[in-house]
């Protein structure tokens, strides 16, 4: 045999056998291996890919709800939804996003600051997520964009609902606003998908945002069918939102926007409640703000003139003011001298002035010898500090507490201030001293440390007219108790009554001259001149305590009212407290006449109102655009500002 070994014909065969084996069975390992994925991709995974597959053929754009009303214990809307036109922009649909945006911003009359902020949300948009474009536009606007949508490929215009309050400043405090979430808000809700929604506002201020999650509502959706470059197919059956729950108050909308147009363009409120049971029938701090403007986005130069406005029109002066009671204290002080056994008709001398160590206290008249009636009814600071400093401040506080001094009510209101009822232990807690004879003194004329709010004065005023321990109400659905009998003997609560009937149905009676024009109906009442700055000795001396007209405004006394009627068999109750606007009866004690009079004779209601609007310059809306119009002149505006 040669040195080279003969390839036979068999060992061909045999390493060509080897090599088919091989080969054939790699082959036949990689089709088990494809046949196990598409079996495990079919099968295993088919729930998840046919998920995807529905998510890139379907898409949802999201609908907001609709906010529940909030009404008035007749019905009667309070706030509302209207229909409102807005623009949005679905990136996905987007072919020519210049040229898209160009177009709306010509159309919608866009500012270049509305354009670099739509640019910037779409850079951020992911697939259907509509970006906001501009919302409650007018309806040639909307039509326009209608009729040229072919042209406009991923503009989506809607229409849609927006707030709406009827009552406008009136009802400002009482219901807050809405607006668009911050990101505060979207973190604080654990990034409520919700909130980013384009035209979902949230309460903000009062009811709107106590209330936020009964009125929210649940959102909806529209289902479209787009193919994988975002075409639109056609649209599916949409997924409807669900409105928010309707929140129906004890307030009467027309008497409240009565009461609030009776302030006039003073700084106040006034508070009238049901005496059978608690129910607040009106409730209005002015000035105050327009809800609507705030709902459809205020300007910076509105902003701006409410937040310089010394009047505060963006606090509500009902439950987050807080003053002197001044002498509307002193029918609870009657029934706490009567609960310590001071004799109704024991005399007291008033000349003027009463000592008490080193320093004098005053009274506006000398009223001579009085009794308890006459002190009320004429108003004597000289008998109730004597009484008070036989009595002692340990009847005297826990009467005040028992008549809703310093108490904090069961409302839906975010803050609400409960004020101070001193007493002996209090006074240590907070200024490391001890009581004084004086601090009684002071207290007993409402001075001093005693701070109360409107409302808290008019349940005072409503316990001592039902002898029951009435709790001021605003929700109508709401379960509360039946009030207990006040724990006051009966025969006190009458004299105080009688006495209280005096001061406006007595000729000698402080707030003798603004009567009920009624015949068989009297009020009874009591009015309270607050002190807001300390009267010097020098000042007395030097010709007499300066007139409220001759001080800067904010040095000026409040006007204090409260009042119930009838007399006889009490329906309604009220207190009024006008910021430094001077005497109670001059002030507070009119207007709350004509307030009840509106109840119980809407035609001389109405008249009554007519004549002061007429003496003041005009309706609420008249006197709001001048003013306006006065301070954008005067801070170098143009006369008119489009809305935001």
């Amino acid at each position: 045999m040669s040195k080279w070994q003969r390839v036979t014909a068999v060992h061909q065969s045999l390493s060509f056998s080897r090599r088919m084996i091989f080969v054939g069975g790699a082959q036949a390992a990689f089709g088990a291996l494809l046949a196990g994925r598409m079996a495990y991709l079919s099968i295993t995974q088919n729930e998840k890919y046919q998920l995807l597959s529905e998510s890139n053929r379907v898409q949802l754009i999201p609908v907001p709800p609709r906010r529940g009303w909030i009404i008035d214990r007749n019905g009667k809307p309070i706030a509302i939804n209207r229909s409102s036109f807005r623009v949005d922009l679905i990136p996905q649909q987007i072919m020519d996003r210049v040229k898209i945006v160009a177009d709306l911003a010509q159309i919608l009359a866009l500012s270049p600051d509305e354009i670099d902020r739509i640019n910037g949300e779409l850079d951020d948009a992911r697939g259907f997520k509509p970006v906001s474009v501009a919302d409650n536009i007018p309806y040639e606007q909307y039509a326009a964009i209608t009729v040229r949508q072919p042209e406009l490929p991923g503009a989506a215009p809607s229409r849609g609902f927006a707030r709406f309050y009827p009552g406008g400043s009136t009802v400002g405090q009482l219901v807050g606003y809405v607006g668009a979430a911050s990101a505060k808000e979207y973190e604080r809700e654990n990034k409520n998908p919700l909130l980013i929604i384009p035209g979902v506002k949230i309460g903000k201020e009062g009811l709107e945002q106590t209330m936020e999650m009964t009125l929210r509502g649940q959102p909806g959706g529209q289902r479209v069918e787009v193919t994988a470059r975002g075409k639109l197919v056609k649209e599916l059956d949409p997924k409807p939102d669900r409105s928010g729950g309707s929140i129906k108050l004890t307030i009467d909308t027309d008497f409240h926007q009565y009461a609030a147009r009776r302030i006039g363009d003073q700084s106040g409120s006034v508070v009238v409640l049901d005496v059978a049971s608690g129910d607040i029938l009106a409730m209005p701090s002015m000035p105050s703000f327009d809800p609507n403007n705030f709902s459809d986005g205020i300007s910076r130069n509105e902003w701006r003139m409410l937040s310089e406005n010394d009047h505060l029109p963006l606090v509500d002066k009902v439950t987050e003011s807080l003053y002197p009671s001044g002498s509307t204290i002193k029918p609870l002080m009657s029934l706490a001298l009567l609960q310590a056994n001071i004799n109704p008709k024991d005399h007291v001398l008033c000349t003027g002035s009463y000592r008490v160590g080193n320093a004098i206290f005053h009274c506006d008249k000398v009223h001579g010898s009085v009794a308890m009636a006459d002190a009320i009814m004429k108003s004597c600071d000289i008998y109730f500090y004597e009484m008070a400093r036989r009595a002692g401040v340990e009847v005297i506080a826990p009467m005040a507490r028992r008549m809703g001094f310093g108490e904090s009510f069961d409302l839906p209101f975010s803050s609400q201030r409960y004020g101070t009822v001193p007493d002996p232990e209090w006074l240590m807690r907070r200024y490391k001293r001890k009581w004084e004879i004086y601090d009684t003194v002071n207290m007993s004329i409402g001075q001093g440390n005693v701070l109360v709010n409107p409302l808290q004065l008019a349940v005072m005023a409503g316990r001592i007219a039902s002898g029951k321990v009435i709790q001021p109400r605003l929700i109508a659905n709401a379960q509360t108790p039946a009030p207990v009998t006040l724990d006051v003997t009966p025969e006190h609560l009458e004299f105080v009554r009688q006495a209280m009937g005096g001061v406006v149905n007595n000729p000698n009676g402080t707030a003798g001259a603004v009567r009920l024009p009624l015949d068989g109906i009297q009020m009874a009442g009591k009015t309270g001149t607050a002190q807001v700055r300390r009267i010097s000795m020098a000042e007395r001396n030097s010709g007499g305590v300066r007139s409220n007209e001759s001080l800067n405004w904010k040095m000026r006394d409040h006007s204090l009212f409260v009042a119930f009627a009838p007399v006889e068999n009490p329906k309604y109750c009220a207190a009024a407290v006008i910021e430094h606007g001077g005497f109670g009866s001059q002030v507070a004690a009119p207007m709350v006449r004509d307030t009840l009079l509106y109840l119980f004779d809407k035609q001389k209601g109405l008249a009554a109102l007519d004549a002061y609007e007429q003496g003041i310059g005009g309706s609420l809306d008249q006197r709001i655009a001048a003013k306006t119009a006065t301070w954008r002149v005067a801070n170098g505006l143009a006369k008119a500002e489009p809305k935001a």
